[in-house]
């Protein structure tokens, strides 16, 4: 399971929302390449970047941001996993052209299904669709609007198209650190198989930890409906930030 510590952006700082609502935001940086370059000290391999004002209007407000982040690590290692206001092929290219890894790609993959799959025919391997929910049911543009659907029908949909990971969040969860919803992940997986990234409510080592002992159950190995038995990655911030979770500790968790 591959650990993601998250960088959320908005105006150009490292913040963080509860339950993605924007009247309840925590700025723990007015430098987000510092905060970068501290995750890589850690020995993340990956860092999970969302553009928060893009997320809700489609404008790229903090795209030379994530790009700047982006090369900031790239002589460590460490990839860049962008996301917000990805709302077509001409976005992503501009992420990915620019030294992004993978982009994902949330509402518009929701209401367009098709650009997921134009996406990865250009970019193979480099997309993800990120899919948000409460209580299984999906919201897009930055979480304020309804998705129409559920997260379990449009997990295999993803997957068909070529997504390369579903990043499925729990808003109920996110920055509130609860906990993650263990059993509907684990349903999720057992159900759809797909390489999936857990993200909310982790607030602490336990979780990650809970969080790699999560299989489809009575399944050997690679044997699940989409050839996954495990979760694929998760994703942390808050806990991150406030002291709750140590990275480096967290990363080892991950490789047990």
């Amino acid at each position: 399971m591959e650990l993601y510590p998250a960088i959320d952006l908005r105006d150009g700082r490292c913040v963080r929302l509860v339950e993605g609502d924007f009247s309840a935001e925590t700025v723990y940086d007015d430098d987000p390449l510092r905060v970068a370059r501290a995750f890589q000290a850690a020995g993340a391999r990956w860092i999970h970047v969302v553009d928060l004002d893009a997320a809700r209007t489609g404008e790229p407000v903090n795209r030379d941001v994530v790009v700047r982040i982006a090369a900031a690590v790239d002589a460590g290692g460490v990839r860049v996993q962008a996301g917000g206001g990805v709302r077509g092929v001409d976005d992503a290219t501009a992420l990915l052209s620019a030294g992004v890894a993978r982009v994902v790609v949330g509402t518009a993959a929701v209401e367009r299904p098709a650009l997921v799959a134009e996406i990865a025919g250009c970019w193979p391997g480099r997309v993800a669709v990120g899919l948000d929910h409460r209580q299984g049911e999906l919201r897009i543009r930055g979480w304020t609007e309804g998705g129409g659907r559920r997260v379990v029908d449009v997990v295999p949909e993803a997957v068909a198209a070529g997504a390369a990971a579903v990043i499925v969040t729990d808003i109920e969860r996110d920055g509130r650190l609860a906990g993650p919803d263990l059993v509907g992940l684990a349903t999720l997986l057992a159900q759809t198989g797909a390489p999936i990234i857990a993200s909310g409510g982790v607030s602490g080592i336990d979780d990650i930890r809970a969080l790699a002992r999560v299989r489809v159950p009575g399944r050997a190995p690679g044997r699940a409906p989409g050839g996954h038995h495990e979760l694929a990655g998760v994703i942390a911030g808050k806990a991150i930030y406030e002291g709750r979770l140590d990275l480096a500790a967290a990363l080892k968790a991950c490789a047990l």
